[in-house]
């Protein structure tokens, strides 16, 4: 199915609450993404776990699309956008496994092992947590859920230069923490010890 009218009156049904309209855009997609994603992913359980996300984030994103915009180029950007997000995932995995194994620590593949091994420093943890809660927002989104400065700035709807001197400030206050003899407290840290 090509034709763009056939693809909006489906997502106009799906989005109504057809099951059969939404499993109707799936089969004549599925052979696409499914191709496009076993290419790209090789682990075969994985690129089908991929597959499921793209339809869970189709269906999320069906009231977002611009019915004037052809359906098959969206979709596929949201097939490569999960792949991209896949691809990010399973390096940050195999880098800490890496890491755990370089300092001979045994790490399992779940995500709770992923967790405490990140909040494992209990002393840099307490010094987080006594943080103001502007900063401690930051380094929390950004050290511990990997976020971006951008997306950072879009979660907490903050300039990205907020985004930058809260992060900047957090961690000259940790590095004072830690080395109380010296006094790094500046401007920018001022600014977020009352808020």
């Amino acid at each position: 199915m090509n034709d763009p009218a056939e693809y909006n009156s489906l997502i106009a049904l799906t989005l109504a609450g057809s099951c059969e309209a939404y499993s109707e855009i799936y089969e004549t997609t599925i052979g696409d993404v499914y191709k496009t994603v076993h290419f790209l992913v090789a682990n075969r359980s994985d690129a089908d776990d991929v597959i499921q996300e793209i339809y869970m984030q189709v269906h999320r994103s069906l009231g977002q699309f611009d019915v004037s915009r052809p359906f098959k180029p969206w979709m596929m950007g949201v097939v490569m956008r999960q792949v991209q997000a896949y691809r990010r995932k399973r390096w940050t995995h195999l880098r800490l496994i890496h890491k755990a194994e370089r300092y001979g620590q045994a790490m399992d593949s779940d995500f709770t092992s992923e967790v405490v091994d990140k909040i494992a420093n209990r002393p840099l943890l307490a010094s987080v947590n006594s943080l103001p809660y502007k900063l401690k927002q930051v380094v929390i989104l950004h050290y511990l859920n990997e976020n971006s400065q951008e997306e950072i700035a879009a979660i907490l709807d903050i300039p990205l230069g907020t985004v930058k001197s809260r992060i900047h400030a957090a961690l000259q206050k940790l590095r004072a923490k830690r080395n109380p003899n010296s006094r790094a407290v500046g401007k920018v840290e001022d600014l977020y010890e009352s808020r």
